[in-house]
């Protein structure tokens, strides 16, 4: 079997590399990387327990919401990322402008919702570490990273979100264009074939000019019997 290799020069070529150096890519599968960071981190190493107890505590301040919130956004991101990555590779396939639209609509609503959660989340993991009354020892690196990159989140959800936000700007309003445009159709063929439907026999002529008013008479009103008075003188 002959094996086809690309050069270096054809390689940049590749729809597959193109679409994977395109930024809006990157940062979807950094915005990925990072969930998953977050969520394996505090999975493997955010429950520790102490040396006196053999209950498993959250290492940020022991606090189970701390981790919760961590885990369950970074499980949920991660799945967005690459679900919309997916979406992404296909969009070239898509030709409805109106599937186009709402998909980026979809986009940049959870770009923004995503935003604010990540936020919200390092705000959050980073007061209740620095509030931790003892430090684990396995669980320690654990916290730092999902506090760190859950910043590191906050610049590729917004950078998404502006990547639909000018999509959405460089589509065009296709469906309500062509809805005028057949409206205007619609009128068209309508005054056409009332004006053609229009009987001659029907057609008014100005009785100046002599012509008749129609092909076909009028009816007239019939003239009653006139009485007429004779004067005797």
């Amino acid at each position: 079997m002959r094996r086809v290799s690309l050069s270096p020069q054809e390689l940049p070529e590749n729809n597959v590399v193109h679409f994977l150096r395109q930024p809006q890519t990157i940062a979807r599968i950094l915005a990925g990387l990072f969930s998953l960071i977050i969520f394996a981190s505090l999975v493997t190493d955010g429950y520790q327990n102490l040396t006196a107890s053999s209950q498993l505590r959250c290492v940020l301040n022991d606090n189970g919401v701390a981790c919760g919130y961590a885990i369950t956004a970074g499980v949920l991101a991660f799945l967005q990322s690459f679900l919309f990555l997916a979406i992404d590779a296909y969009n070239n396939i898509i030709i409805s402008h109106k599937v186009k639209s709402v998909i980026l609509s979809l986009d940049l609503t959870f770009s923004i919702i995503w935003s604010c959660i990540w936020f919200v989340g390092f705000c959050f993991l980073a007061n209740q570490w620095n509030r931790s009354a003892h430090h684990y020892l396995l669980g320690s690196s654990s916290a730092r990273a999902s506090i760190a990159f859950a910043f590191f989140s906050i610049p590729c959800w917004v950078y998404l979100g502006y990547e639909a936000l000018r999509g959405l700007w460089a589509e065009p309003p296709i469906p309500y264009k062509q809805s005028l445009d057949e409206g205007a159709v619609v009128l068209t063929t309508l005054s056409s074939v009332t004006t053609t439907s229009f009987p001659k026999s029907m057609e008014y002529h100005s009785p100046t000019k002599g012509r008749r008013t129609s092909s076909t008479p009028l009816p007239q009103t019939p003239v009653g019997n006139q009485l007429t008075f004779l004067n005797d003188n």
